[in-house]
């Protein structure tokens, strides 16, 4: 099979009622981590790459990193996505690299670091738009700031501070009807990392409400949920028992994702659970055997944890047994989607 548009399984999910988890990569072991999880649990799967990833692996290493899985794994639909997208160059260069869907973060300036405005937001996201949809790209946008830095992506908004910054469901139909983007990442409250909350999250600070107004208002949008890591306490133990400093901190609760599921969400970023399955493994693996030095010893473990994070993720948002009912379309069937 194919890579698939982003689009194609969001819609499969909208029509099905699930969500998809959307799992950053930055190497083999991340990638593959995914698949296995993915075939033993019949699923598509939307792997997607920052623009840090595309440094540090190098995109050409990515990219046949994916089209390996895709080569191994002909069962499994699966969508390559550019996650937070800092200008069109960014989108139209991964475009170009072969992804199928992109994501135009005109939410913060090029730079990534400031909050921009609703006209600059707009303006470039309808020229990612236009030069995707003519591709059969899938375009994901953003409205509202989120929490927090990931790959020195972001404000640095405290979570007292992004919850000023929600998505404003007056401006999110705006936005979405200026652009014509296939799916709306939205602010509820999150952010990226894993100091999301200093207590467990309550409508205070996670507002939930918040999608649930939204999607009453664009029922046909499909939305994104970032910053959306459990941080489950048994993975911070791991890394704390053998050697790390990680602490008292909360993410975002599986049911409070699955209620956003229920009203409209459709793909779930999630990051910081792999990175804290995997440095977990790789700390005790050192713990139990100082002497170890061959990667395969510790990577093994650590790719074995990420696995078994993704599955319980793929169970959770009701992604599971649903690879096998998607039908690939191909960008070019796409592409006269969006022309008609």
């Amino acid at each position: 099979m194919p890579l698939v548009s982003m689009r194609q399984l969001l819609d499969h999910a909208a029509e099905n009622g699930y969500g998809l988890a959307a799992f950053n990569v930055n190497n083999m072991e991340q990638i593959q981590a995914i698949m296995e999880a993915a075939v033993e649990t019949e699923s598509p799967v939307i792997v997607q790459a920052s623009r840090g990833a595309r440094q540090y692996a190098n995109e050409n290493f990515l990219r046949h990193l994916i089209l390996a899985a895709v080569e191994l794994y002909p069962q499994i639909p699966l969508a390559m996505h550019q996650d937070h997208g800092n200008s069109p160059a960014t989108c139209i260069s991964a475009i170009e690299n072969g992804f199928t869907s992109v994501m135009m973060d005109g939410s913060l300036d090029e730079a990534g670091k400031n909050i921009s405005t609703l006209e600059y937001n707009v303006k470039v996201t309808q020229e990612v738009v236009k030069y995707a949809h003519a591709r059969g790209v899938t375009v994901e946008g953003e409205l509202g700031a989120l929490g927090g830095i990931e790959d020195g992506h972001g404000a640095g908004l405290s979570a007292e501070e992004a919850a000023e910054h929600l998505t404003d469901p007056d401006q999110a139909v705006e936005f979405v009807e200026a652009t014509g983007v296939d799916a709306l990442a939205v602010a509820i409250g999150t952010s990226h990392g894993a100091y999301k909350f200093t207590r467990k999250p309550t409508g205070d600070v996670l507002v939930m409400s918040r999608i649930e107004e939204i999607n009453k208002r664009l029922p046909n949008t499909h939305l994104v949920m970032h910053g959306s890591s459990s941080v489950p306490r048994e993975l911070v133990k791991i890394i704390d028992d053998h050697g790390g400093n990680i602490g008292e901190t909360y993410g975002v609760p599986v049911e409070e994702i699955q209620r956003g599921i229920a009203h409209g969400v459709r793909k779930v970023n999630i990051d910081t659970d792999n990175r804290l399955a995997m440095t977990g493994a790789i700390r005790k693996a050192f713990h139990e055997n100082p002497k170890e030095f061959d990667p395969r010893k510790y990577l093994g473990p650590a790719r074995e944890a990420m696995k078994k994070v993704c599955v319980s993720r793929m169970t959770a948002f009701g992604q599971a047994g649903n690879a096998g009912k998607i039908e690939p379309k191909s960008l070019k069937q796409m592409k006269k989607f969006y022309a008609s």
